[in-house]
Formats: C-alpha cells, structure tokens, sequence
C-alpha cells in the first residue's frame, strides 16, 4: 500500500479536499478579528464620549461659576469662603445647592431668622450649572439619584413610622410645620418635590439636623418621601382637617366657633323672649 493511501489527510489534499479542521481554524480567526474589532471601536467611542462628557462637564462648571461670581460671591465670597453676612460653601455639595437655589430660598431677599421659600430665580439649567461649580471646589453631598425618589417603589408605611420617629417634632405629623425658637419654624411639606426633600435631609439646612446614610438609609428616605406624598394626596377622612395643626388649633376651633354659636343663640333667644 502506498504512503498516499494511509494518509487520509494527504489524500484529501490531493483531491483538492480541506483538511478537517481548517473550518475551525477559520471560524476562530473570524470570531478574533470580529470581536478584536469591536473591542476597539468600542474603547474609541467610550474615550470620545467621556471626552466630550468632561468637555460638557468643564463648561457648565464655567457657567456655574460665572453665575456665581455674579449673584451670590458678595455675600458668600468669591472663593466660597463665605463672609460675616453668609456661611461658607467649600463642601455643602451640589444637594445643598440645588436645594437652596432650586427653592428659592437663595438669593435671600433680607436677612432675617431663616430663608424662605419664594419663586426661582434661576432656570433649572442655571441651577444645575450652580450646583456643578460648587461641588467642583470640594466634594459634598450629591444631588440623589432617580431611583431613590421613585415613590412607586417606596414603602408608605415604614416611611410614616420614621417620619414621626425623626421628623414629627418638628414638621407636624401631618408634615404640616410648625413653629420653633426665635420667629424660625419648620415649614410645611405639602407641594414639596421629592428631591428637595430627599437633600433637606442629606445637608440639614438651618435648624434641621442631617440625616446621612448612617441614620436614614437611601431606601428609608425614599420611604419618608413615599408616606409624606401619600398624605398630601389622600383626602382628610376626618373631614375638615383645619391645616392639619393639631389639637391646638381644633381646641381653638371649637372654643370660638363653637362656644361663639352658642352665645350667639343664647343673646338671640333672650332677645327673642323679651
């Protein structure tokens, strides 16, 4: 027997036939090229998107700080140090002024006990472009993220236990407000959008304490902010809730409505006899 005829392999070659494994072979510097390629087209679109997220990043921080150094450098400082009429703002985070500005509460129109909420002042973008500066000079709290004020994903009522745990004594149990010391108060929560809430609690503006991850949870805060906006949206089963304020203000109630009705009926019957 020839050489020829024990060497399938040779045989193949010489009746023009691939060896066996050349479409192995051939898929798998197919499959190396295709997936080399790809590896490289995607590491060049990555590096141009980050590119131009840093380019997007730089300018809104230049725009931010440009608004800065026009309308709140007289009172905080140029360089965020802050002055003898106005706190410091090196690492507040972009929360605390998105929270602030984003409000109204900043620009203050008068000193006085504590900033009130009153109309924006600025456009979203211009906030965003505020906050962005801020948080650029030294890290702080970051503005949250959506999945932490999805209230659809919130638990109603692990929220309304820690809300009159933690907050209660402050805001009401209703989250109505309430007085405090020295013509400050709390204010109301009703109409309040979650993410001012969710950053009142993370940067304790004025009186209010911070509530960090270590006290209240990113999942606890969004459950606060669940039960504080199923309150505000489900009606008084009671009936007429007075603004929520209380025993006070319904003892208040009864005394001059109700003590008043009856004296004003009285007088009408005596009248009425004489």
């Amino acid at each position: 027997m020839s050489r020829s005829s024990k060497n399938p392999a040779l045989k193949a070659a010489k009746r023009g036939r691939r060896h066996p494994l050349a479409n192995v072979a051939l898929i798998a510097v197919g499959l190396l090229f295709s997936g080399g390629a790809y590896v490289a087209f995607s590491a060049t679109t990555a590096s141009a998107d980050e590119a131009s997220a840093s380019v997007s990043s730089q300018a809104q921080v230049e725009e931010g700080n440009k608004l800065f150094q026009a309308n709140c450098a007289t009172c905080h400082g140029v360089d965020l140090q802050g002055t003898k009429d106005a706190p410091s703002l090196i690492g507040v985070g972009a929360a605390a002024v998105d929270f602030q500005v984003g409000t109204g509460r900043m620009p203050m129109q008068m000193q006085g006990p504590q900033a009130e909420a009153k109309p924006v002042q600025f456009t979203n973008d211009q906030i965003a472009a505020l906050s962005a500066f801020v948080a650029s000079v030294a890290p702080g709290p970051a503005i949250p993220e959506d999945k932490y004020l999805d209230t659809s994903e919130g638990d109603a009522a692990n929220g309304a236990e820690l809300f009159r745990i933690n907050c209660a004594m402050c805001h009401n149990v209703a989250g109505a407000g309430g007085a405090l010391t020295e013509g400050k108060f709390a204010p109301s929560l009703h109409g309040v959008a979650p993410a001012h809430i969710y950053e009142a609690m993370i940067t304790g503006p004025q009186n209010m304490p911070v509530f960090n991850d270590a006290n209240l949870t990113p999942e606890d805060k969004r459950d606060i902010i669940t039960a504080l906006k199923y309150m505000e949206n489900t009606p008084s089963v009671g009936g007429l809730s007075l603004g929520s304020l209380g025993p006070v203000a319904e003892g208040l109630f009864i005394w001059i409505f109700g003590l008043g009705t009856v004296v004003a009926i009285t007088v009408w019957i005596t009248a009425k006899s004489n």
